[in-house]
């Protein structure tokens, strides 16, 4: 009854998944593709972490 009000750690992961996407993306189309590298690498992680999240 008390998890009805837990929040799930893995939407809020996910949002900030796709920010970083949307960010990396922005960065390639303006011709910086070291800010695109290190915002794809960062969102690979929140990727990892999501992925253990939902195995738990």
């Amino acid at each position: 009854m008390f998890g009805l009000f837990k929040r799930d750690p893995s939407k809020r992961l996910f949002k900030a998944y796709e920010r970083k996407l949307t960010e990396a993306m922005e960065a390639s189309r303006n011709g910086d593709m070291r800010a695109n590298a290190r915002l794809t690498e960062e969102a690979e992680a929140l990727r990892q972490e999501i992925q253990a999240l939902r195995q738990v």
